[in-house]
């Protein structure tokens, strides 16, 4: 069978992605490629520290930093929220989820803490795009690629507060809007930014070195540029003095990371290990950990899911394998992919972990062919 590398300059050949950093950890034995180029022209080689905007890869952290408020006592999983986000207080709700925004009922309950852990708060995409809310939603989630058209926080959250919740406080599982919550309930409960308390509390005690919201002029030579696929071939969407040139007016807690293929894996190490980091500090609960892993949706939750979960429910900040859709499934594998191309998961119980960072944006909701082979390739190592 050909190895990690043979399996990306495949596709670097094929022209199918500029480059990749692929890394699967099985215990202490690591295969580690890397492929093609960090920019689309060829002038600079990929590298094995080399940059890449995670997008969704940012929601498990996201989850670990609001789970590790938890284990302080600063929030508990049954309260709500109106507290810290009196924008989301009183809510209205939908009728049915396609209803027009004026079809309205009262919220039976707040929005709670496990609600937005959960993406099960009201808020968030639904797979019909047809649907009223979710064309609501559009200008106001925006695309996570770009995060420098976001407004501040609080003009965000004003802006959310105006819509009502496609479902009760619990009843869907909705992507997206809900990691993007969990950053800012972050940031109004701990009195730091949402950098500030990842870099404290999971990226300087993990060594995640090149992981945050910017990239710093020192190291944008390392930074890989971002494209679009279209017939033409790769177009450029974000280059290194692009969009994480500077600091984002909302920090994104659902996709505004950036970070390097051994950042992504000490993450994920330091989750199968329930939570302590390589130099043995603990940095979250074993029940913190636990929460992460165990799928929290029902059928009648996912209903409104469709193609963001084939085969899958949703623990905290990441998808949790439910049923068998391709060899790479296994019961309780945990992980989530990015819309920039990244891919990362691991499985509790067998210690396994498959990480591939690219960059070229995943627009369809369908895996692409490259990434489902390289699920099947990791799966058979």
């Amino acid at each position: 069978m050909p190895g990690l590398q043979e399996f990306l300059d495949a596709y670097v050949r094929k022209g199918v992605l500029p480059g990749a950093v692929a890394v699967l950890a099985r215990g202490d034995r690591l295969e580690v490629a890397v492929a093609g180029s960090a920019h689309a022209d060829g002038s600079a080689p990929m590298r094995r520290d080399s940059i890449f905007r995670l997008a969704s890869l940012t929601k498990p952290v996201t989850a670990a930093a609001l789970l590790m408020l938890v284990d302080d006592g600063r929030v508990a999983l049954d309260q709500p929220v109106d507290g810290w986000l009196p924008e989301l207080a009183d809510r209205r709700v939908l009728r049915t989820p396609a209803s027009p925004l004026d079809e309205v009922v009262a919220a039976v309950r707040p929005i709670t803490v496990f609600d937005l852990l959960t993406s099960q708060a009201g808020l968030g995409w639904a797979a019909d795009s047809e649907l009223p809310f979710v064309r609501a939603l559009f200008p106001i989630q925006r695309d996570g690629r770009e995060p420098l058209s976001y407004p501040s926080a609080d003009e965000w959250m004003a802006e959310l507060g105006q819509l009502p919740l496609l479902g009760q406080p619990g009843e869907y599982w909705l992507y997206d809007t809900c990691s993007t919550v969990q950053g800012i309930l972050v940031t109004r409960v701990c009195g730091q930014s949402l950098p500030e308390f990842l870099a404290q509390r999971i990226f300087e005690p993990l060594g995640m070195d090149d992981s945050g919201f910017t990239v710093a002029q020192g190291k944008r030579e390392r930074f890989t540029s971002y494209y679009r696929n279209t017939p033409e071939g790769f177009e450029l969407a974000d280059g290194p003095d692009g969009q994480w040139a500077g600091e984002p007016p909302l920090p994104l807690g659902h996709g505004g990371l950036v970070g390097t293929a051994d950042d992504v894996l000490k993450f994920h190490r330091m989750l199968l290990a329930d939570g302590v980091g390589a130099d043995g500090k603990r940095l979250l609960s074993t029940e913190s950990v636990r929460l992460m892993h165990t799928d929290h949706t029902t059928p009648a939750s996912r209903a409104l899911a469709g193609f963001f979960l084939d085969g899958q429910g949703w623990g905290c900040g990441g998808s949790v394998d439910i049923a068998v859709r391709g060899p790479w499934n296994a019961p309780g594998r945990y992980g989530w992919v990015g819309g920039t191309g990244t891919s990362a998961y691991h499985v509790p119980a067998t210690g396994a972990i498959d990480v591939v960072l690219t960059q070229v944006a995943v627009d369809s909701p369908v895996p692409a062919e490259w990434l489902e082979e390289f699920w099947r390739f990791a799966a058979q190592s």
